[in-house]
C-alpha cells in the first residue's frame, strides 16, 4: 500500500476567501456568521448564516458562459480546486491525466426558487390552483434549458475534472454531513492501492437559499436563538439550540508519496487512516450512546495502525445541536477512555456554521494546518459549561502546541459516520 501525502489545499469560506485567510481568522476566533444578505430574510424565523461574502467566481472561471451552468456550490468548488492546484505547484506541471482523479462531497443542490416560482405562477388555473398540465408547457417556456445541469450533485466534480483535465477515478459522495470526509477517505484509498497518482479531494456545498432555510427550520435542526449572529453557533455550550447553516468549499491535493517526492513537492502532512460506519438507529437522531461514531473512530485508528494515545488533537464534528454534541462527547470517551479529557478537541462550526457536504473537508484542512503551524483553533461561544459535555473543547482561545496527529470526525443525517487521521509527515 502506497503512502498518501497532502501537498496542497484551497478553500472558500464564510470567514476567509482563501485557505490562509480562513485559517488566520479561525485561529483568531473570528466568526463569519452574519445576517443573510443573499435574499430578503424578513419573513424567515432564521435570518443568520455562515454566508460567503465578496466572492467573485469570474476570477476562477475563464469562460463566462460556463457560469450559467454553475450553481454557487459548483463555483465555490471550482475556485477551491484552482487554489489547491496552485498551492501544490501542479497548475503549471499537471500530472498524467489518466492518473489524476477527483472525489467530492456534495448533496442537495440549491434550487432557483424564483425561476421555478415564475413557472408555477404561470401554471395556476382560473381558481388559483396549480395545474400540472399547464406546468408541462410553462416549465418548458420559462426554465433555463440547461437548468438541470446546475443541480446535479456530481457537477462539482465534473467541472473540476474538465477544467484540470483529470481523466482518472471520479466520484461524488452524498452521505449528508459526512460526505467530504468520506470523499477524502475514498481518495486516500484510491491512491494507496495504486489506482491514481494524484487526487483532488474535498467538498463544496451551499444551502443558504430560501427553500433550504425553510426546510431546515421545519426540521428543528437550526438555531432560532435571538443572539448577535456571531454568538449563535455555540458547540458544546449548555445554551446551544441548533446549528447555523454555512456554505463554502475545501479541497486538498492528495498524492502518493512517490509521485510527490519525484516532482519535489512540499509535503504538508500525511493521510494515514480512514473509517466509516452507520448507526442503523434513526433518520434525524444519532444513536444516543455514540456507538456508530465510536466504531468509525476505532476503524480509522485501526486503519492507521495507531493507538488512541497517539492522537494529539480531535477536529470535532461539533454541530451545536443538543443531541449531536452530547453523542460525540460520549463516543470520544468510549474510544479514548480516561485519556479523553486530556486530548483537546474543538469545533470550527462555532465560527463558520455547518457547511453540510463540505464540513468534513474544512475540518480535515484544519487538521492539516494545525500540524503545520502547531496550533489548534478554539471553540468560540463556549461560555456556559454543559455537564454532559465535559471534555477539553479549547474554549474561546486558540492553543499553541505540538500537533503530530489529528483525528477528524464527521457524522450525518441518517446515521452516517466517518473519520480521517492525518499525521505529521516523516520520510
Amino acid at each position: 500500500m502506497r503512502r498518501v501525502v497532502v501537498t496542497g489545499f484551497g478553500a472558500v469560506t464564510p470567514n476567509g476567501l482563501d485557505a490562509e485567510s480562513f485559517w488566520k481568522a479561525t485561529v483568531e476566533g473570528r466568526s463569519g456568521v452574519a445576517r443573510i444578505e443573499g435574499f430578503d430574510v424578513t419573513g424567515f424565523p432564521v435570518r443568520v448564516a455562515g454566508e460567503v461574502r465578496g466572492f467573485d467566481a469570474r476570477t476562477y472561471v475563464s469562460n463566462p458562459k460556463s457560469l450559467k451552468v454553475m450553481g454557487k456550490n459548483i463555483r465555490f468548488g471550482v475556485a477551491a480546486a484552482q487554489m489547491a492546484m496552485e498551492n501544490s505547484g501542479l497548475k503549471d506541471r499537471p500530472p498524467d491525466p489518466a492518473r489524476f482523479g477527483v472525489t467530492m462531497g456534495s448533496g442537495i443542490v440549491p434550487t432557483d426558487i424564483e425561476e421555478i416560482g415564475d413557472a408555477v405562477l404561470a401554471s395556476l388555473d382560473e381558481q388559483g390552483k396549480f395545474d400540472i398540465r399547464r406546468f408541462g408547457e410553462e416549465g418548458q417556456k420559462r426554465l433555463f434549458p440547461l437548468w438541470l445541469l446546475k443541480h446535479l450533485p456530481n457537477m462539482v466534480a465534473a467541472h473540476i475534472s474538465i477544467i484540470h483535465n483529470a481523466q482518472g477515478p471520479n466520484n461524488t459522495v452524498t452521505t449528508a454531513c459526512s460526505a467530504s470526509t468520506q470523499a477524502i477517505g475514498e481518495a486516500f484509498r484510491i491512491l494507496a492501492r495504486g489506482d491514481a497518482d494524484v487526487m483532488l479531494a474535498g467538498g463544496s456545498d451551499s444551502r443558504i437559499d430560501p427553500l433550504s432555510l425553510v426546510t431546515y427550520t421545519l426540521l428543528g435542526a437550526v438555531s432560532t436563538a435571538a443572539r448577535p449572529p456571531g454568538k449563535v453557533s455555540r458547540p458544546f455550550d449548555r445554551q446551544r439550540d441548533g446549528f447555523v447553516l454555512g456554505e463554502g468549499a475545501a479541497i486538498l491535493v492528495l498524492e502518493t508519496e512517490e509521485h510527490a517526492r519525484a516532482r519535489g513537492a512540499s509535503i504538508v502532512a500525511e493521510v494515514v487512516g480512514y473509517g466509516s460506519s452507520f448507526d442503523a438507529y434513526g433518520i434525524t437522531k444519532p444513536e444516543p450512546e455514540g456507538r456508530g461514531a465510536a466504531q468509525a473512530m476505532e476503524r480509522t485508528l485501526k486503519d492507521a495502525r495507531m493507538a488512541p494515545s497517539e492522537i494529539d488533537y480531535i477536529s470535532a464534528h461539533g454541530t451545536s445541536t443538543i443531541l449531536n454534541d452530547k453523542m460525540e462527547t460520549l463516543a470520544v470517551k468510549t474510544v479514548f477512555g480516561a485519556a479523553a479529557k486530556t486530548i483537546p478537541l474543538s469545533s470550527i462550526k462555532s465560527m463558520i456554521g455547518h457547511l453540510i457536504g463540505a464540513a468534513g473537508a474544512m475540518e480535515i484542512l484544519v487538521s492539516v494546518l494545525a500540524i503545520r503551524d502547531g496550533v489548534v483553533p478554539p471553540t468560540i461561544n463556549l461560555d456556559t459549561p454543559d455537564p454532559d459535555c465535559d471534555l477539553d473543547y479549547v474554549p474561546n482561545t486558540a492553543r499553541s502546541m505540538r500537533v503530530r496527529s489529528v483525528l477528524s470526525n464527521s457524522f450525518g443525517f441518517g446515521g452516517q459516520n466517518a473519520a480521517v487521521i492525518v499525521r505529521e509527515y516523516a520520510p
